[in-house]
């Protein structure tokens, strides 16, 4: 719908002041009290941080910092619908009843036409499936019956919840319904996706016949598509509606309505394949679990449903069949970075003896599935065990292949990440059968051949000056410290934000040292030398820079110590001071090199007095450098264990 009118500003206004920003924005993201406000991941860019977006119910204002996105309930609806600011006014005034006039009072009934059209296609498939429900219940409907209270074991509960229902067999049967006793265009029941033109002669046909009929639900709870299994031999097993005004498979997912609340409520969503597998879930009391209608898990859906859980705990319950395996493995392609850096906390829970969830139900308690949940391998373990799953590693080709295939998986792994550490030697561990020595040749072969390789990248390195080299490296032993010595961050703070003894000027780093001061602000982190849980500031930051690909990559090496960095760090006091010291050394080698241009550039003899300046200037940052140079040379006589302060130990840049 597009309006080609103008709105009355007393409308405009009315809308603005009923509008609850709150409600709305709650209907498409998890919200959670924040003091006065509210909070929850930003839908406007694919991001992760489940406080982002801040929602301002004073100000019935909205703003995310890190898009930079904001403004009221109006604009909200405009962004995330790509909809026109005159088509959300006048959705928002039905909403809330406000009277809709216009600049010109005679499109009155033009304008009441368009903004009913979607709400009557909404209203063409609430009755539908009223017809289908009652259906169900009727003569025609007792096999369909039986099938979900008797080898689907469903309870009357479950199928009034989900809205169950049956088509009957006749090919006009729901046409003569909706368009000859209800009086429903015959256009709008077409539009709707529930009848087809017949491919020869005039007239239409019902879409769904004979089948077991499942509606879809939008977010908010209402009918917008539906699944229908055939109860016999007739192809497609399943039959869903076609894309429609209302419908658009790819951004769907079956029960999110039902499921979104206590997805959020236990920070956990389960993935499954088919209806049924999420009907008998939520039947047995795991209300987490949303379906994909048979199809790969996208990433639209994918950042649908990371709005929902903080931890972005997502476990996929896909089949055990070659077909479900294959569909797990491509479930990941749309969040395959955040998967590998461990924001996403991925698994892949396979159920014994190749049954789906709807069938395990059948013969074990939820208690039991929980505890298979709960056993769920992470993604890579899981991948991993399909690599060597039927190998005869004893056979060299079959070795060759798998230890290949597990080093390529691996090499998504961040460089400087503990998953890698760890991967490396669990991977070295399965492919030796259990040799110690073995275990260990493999485990070096691995990290050999993942030495030379950039995580995600296929740029080369830049190359660096040796003074541009020194300084990124004493910059980054700074906020390595900072990150993970809490001990260490009064300190660090009062040389860095207070004394102002140093700055960043990598512009990398300067990002990371201004995003930590923001939580320091924030009340998100502090300078105490013991943290909530280990590495709590870390994984914030973490989460924070894996939504932006460019920055993550820039920062890895801070957020993630390799083995190397920790031995570095090992005596990290010294370590400090080396690096404060030698960023001051950099600093005045720069004032050095600009009081000596200027001097160079200078009519000493016309100004004397700014000839001795420049020359007392050089002479300071020379003695200046001196002394740092010195003290540089005793910080590495400490890290190697020497004694002596010799001048033969300055460090040369």
């Amino acid at each position: 719908m597009s309006a080609q009118y103008q709105i009355h500003k007393d409308t405009i206004d009315q809308v603005s002041q009923r509008a609850d920003i709150v409600d709305i924005v709650s209907e498409r993201v998890v919200l959670r009290k924040s003091g006065a406000n509210f909070r929850g991941a930003c839908p406007f860019h694919n991001g992760t941080n489940a406080t982002a977006l801040t929602v301002n119910p004073s100000r019935q204002m909205y703003h995310c910092f890190n898009c930079g996105a904001g403004g009221g309930a109006v604009k909200f609806l405009m962004e995330i619908d790509k909809r026109s600011f005159s088509d959300v006014v006048l959705d928002l005034a039905k909403r809330y009843n406000v009277p809709i006039q216009t600049v010109e009072p005679e499109k009155a009934q033009e304008i009441q036409r368009q903004i009913s059209h979607r709400d009557r296609l909404y209203e063409v498939m609430a009755l539908t499936t009223s017809f289908y429900q009652h259906a169900l219940y009727a003569h025609q409907g007792r096999a369909a019956l039986a099938y979900l209270t008797e080898k689907r074991q469903m309870s009357q509960d479950t199928i009034q919840k989900f809205q169950l229902g049956y088509a009957p067999a006749g090919w006009e049967t729901l046409m003569g319904y909706l368009v000859q006793q209800k009086q429903i265009p015959m256009k709008l029941v077409e539009e709707a996706g529930l009848i087809v033109p017949r491919k020869t002669g005039n007239g239409f046909y019902d879409r769904f016949r004979d089948r077991l009929m499942i509606p879809i639900h939008d977010t908010r709870g209402r009918v917008i598509a539906f699944g229908g299994r055939s109860l016999g031999d007739e192809e497609p097993k399943y039959l869903n509606s076609p894309e429609t005004e209302l419908f658009s498979k790819g951004t769907v997912l079956f029960a999110m309505d039902k499921a979104r609340d206590e997805i959020a409520k236990s920070d956990r969503a389960i993935v499954v394949e088919g209806y049924f597998d999420a009907i008998a879930l939520h039947q047995a009391g795991i209300g987490q679990a949303i379906a994909t209608m048979g199809v790969a898990l996208n990433a639209d859906q994918m950042k649908q449903l990371l709005r929902y859980t903080e931890s972005k705990n997502v476990i996929l319950n896909f089949d055990a069949d070659k077909a479900g395996i294959t569909a797990a493995e491509k479930a990941i392609a749309g969040f395959k970075e955040l998967v590998f850096n461990g924001t996403v906390q991925l698994r892949v829970l396979t159920i014994p003896d190749g049954k789906d969830a709807d069938e395990y139900l059948k013969q074990h308690s939820a208690g039991a599935y929980q505890g298979l949940l709960e056993n769920a391998p992470l993604f890579l373990d899981w991948q991993i065990d399909q690599i060597l799953s039927g190998q005869d590693l004893n056979q060299a080709d079959r070795f060759q292949k798998s230890s290949q295939a597990i080093a390529q998986l691996l090499n998504n792994l961040p460089v400087d990440s503990f998953f890698r550490t760890h991967y490396i030697h669990t991977s070295a561990q399965k492919l030796s059968q259990g040799n110690s020595y073995l275990a260990l040749r493999l485990e070096q072969d691995l990290r050999r051949q993942l030495r030379n390789t950039r995580w995600n990248s296929n740029k080369p390195a830049p190359s660096l000056s040796p003074t541009t080299n020194a300084l990124h490296s004493a910059e980054a032993q700074l906020l390595q410290i900072y990150l993970h010595f809490p001990q260490h961050r009064a300190y660090l703070y009062q040389e860095i934000a207070e004394e102002e003894n140093i700055e960043f000027t990598q512009s990398n780093h300067r990002y990371l040292w201004q995003t930590i001061l923001n939580l320091l602000q924030a009340n998100k982190t502090s300078l105490a030398t013991e943290e909530p849980y280990p590495d709590h500031l870390v994984q914030q930051l973490q989460i924070l820079c894996a939504e932006q690909e460019e920055v993550a990559q820039q920062l890895q090496h801070l957020l993630w110590l390799d083995e190397n960095s920790r031995v570095a760090l090992l005596r990290p006091q010294i370590v400090v001071r080396t690096a404060i010291a030698k960023i001051q050394y950099i600093m005045c080698e720069k004032h050095e090199k600009d009081w000596l241009s200027k001097y160079q550039s200078t009519d000493v003899i016309a100004n004397p007095d700014f000839g001795y300046e420049c020359q007392a200037k050089i002479k300071e940052a020379k003695q200046r450098k001196a002394e740092i140079s010195k003290q540089i040379g005793v910080n590495y006589l400490d890290l190697s264990g020497g004694s002596s302060t010799s001048d033969k130990n300055v460090i040369e840049f």
